[in-house]
């Protein structure tokens, strides 16, 4: 019988969980002030919607034995994008809905052999909005939620902003058989590669520059200015940046814009973002997103409906970040342990039943100590152990 869990996949311990459940609590909280409304997409998704058209790599699907083409989801936007433009295409729009679940996806680990990871999620879709002000509202909303989980000064939260149209002006005037090849370089910030690309010395030279580019986005802004001229993306882009400096500022996040960053899915087509916090021994990405259009644009055709921006929480990198300098389990910081009712004899168990009952009526919790106690002294060291914020002793 095997005795661990499967290659990548974790047992969580109650601390644990019961962290997990807190924090989703404390986004949810956020969302439904802001309007968003809790939905709940399959766990099992037909392997086209998950692969989103291609921008999400098949090896990174788990798939099921089945008898259609059906696998885990890796990540909750394409299954709540497909609902919304089926299932509630003739609700009105924008669509503002949350959902928090856990996704899955396939990796070859260091041995050569497949492994599942599993990653709890927390985020919300907003669709059937094109304009800015959607992009702008998720930022806000992103800030938001951050503020409600009190991150310490400590995890120096960074949020990255990008924009593939603004990567793809960039490349415009790169010979059109390179440019796959010239932006796969500066995603994976690989300037050995930019240097192979057969280009002129010049169009070499400024990507090269684009490489090293980011940092804060006045700054940056004005360099893509000079560099494209006053096209009318860059104005939308600072306006939305704009907006956010003073929330961000007050929370501490620095916000960093840089023309060329990528998420690890290909979803996206218009902003993208990912708030980063220092961990223990490297970065750690909390939350990412962006906008989608041409992936609702598959489900629903419809101009006004193709257009679909969110973000989404990594609950459990969260999690670890809280505990990760050797504070106890955000629940044992918030909430007290149960009593332990505990009694002098076996026949008291009957009483001991009952004032658990008047314990949990009055909202308390309680847990019945099975076996009988010696004293009271037994009784609070049994409690000790077990995390108890203390003893109802029924004496003999």
């Amino acid at each position: 019988m095997a005795l661990q869990p499967a290659a990548g996949a974790r047992d969580l311990n109650p601390g644990q969980v019961d962290s997990n459940r807190r924090l989703c609590e404390l986004l949810a909280n956020v969302y439904r002030l802001w309007g968003y409304q809790e939905v709940a997409p399959p766990t099992i998704e037909r392997l086209d919607t998950l692969a989103a058209g291609g921008a999400i790599a098949e090896r990174e699907l788990v798939r099921l034995v089945a008898d259609e083409p059906l696998g885990l989801r890796p990540e909750l936007t394409a299954p709540i994008a497909r609902a919304a433009s089926t299932r509630m295409l003739g609700r009105p729009r924008p669509l503002r809905l949350w959902a928090s679940g856990t996704t899955f996806r396939s990796f070859i680990g260091d041995g050569g052999s497949q492994r599942i990871s599993e990653q709890l999620q927390c985020g919300v879709e907003l669709l059937g909005e094109p304009s800015p002000a959607a992009d702008t509202e998720l930022l806000h909303l992103l800030l938001a939620a951050v503020a409600s989980l009190g991150l310490p000064p400590q995890h120096q939260p960074t949020l990255l902003v990008g924009h593939h149209g603004l990567l793809s002006a960039l490349l415009s005037q790169v010979p059109v058989d390179q440019r796959s090849l010239a932006r796969h370089a500066l995603t994976d910030f690989d300037p050995l590669a930019l240097g192979a690309l057969a280009l002129p010395d010049s169009q070499r030279q400024r990507l090269m520059a684009l490489i090293g580019l980011r940092g804060e986005p006045v700054r940056v802004l004005y360099q893509l200015e000079q560099w494209l001229g006053p096209v009318p993306l860059l104005d939308s882009l600072a306006a939305t940046l704009a907006s956010v400096k003073t929330s961000a500022a007050d929370l501490g996040v620095r916000v960093q814009l840089d023309p060329t960053f990528q998420p690890h899915f290909d979803l996206y087509d218009g902003l993208v973002f990912k708030l980063v916090c220092q961990g223990p021994d490297a970065p750690v990405a909390v939350a990412s997103g962006g906008r989608y259009d041409a992936l609702v644009g598959r489900f629903c055709a419809g101009s006004t409906q193709a257009a679909g921006t969110g973000f989404g929480f990594d609950v459990e990198a969260i999690r670890d970040l809280l505990e990760s300098e050797g504070a106890p389990a955000m629940v044992d910081a918030q909430v007290p342990g149960p009593w332990l009712v505990a009694s002098a004899t076996a026949a008291d168990l009957g009483q001991a039943l009952s004032r658990m009952g008047e314990l949990h009526r009055g909202g308390e919790a309680a847990e019945l100590c099975t076996r009988p106690c010696a004293d009271r002294s037994d009784a609070e060291r049994l409690a000790a152990e077990r995390g108890c914020r203390g003893v109802v002793w029924l004496p003999a």
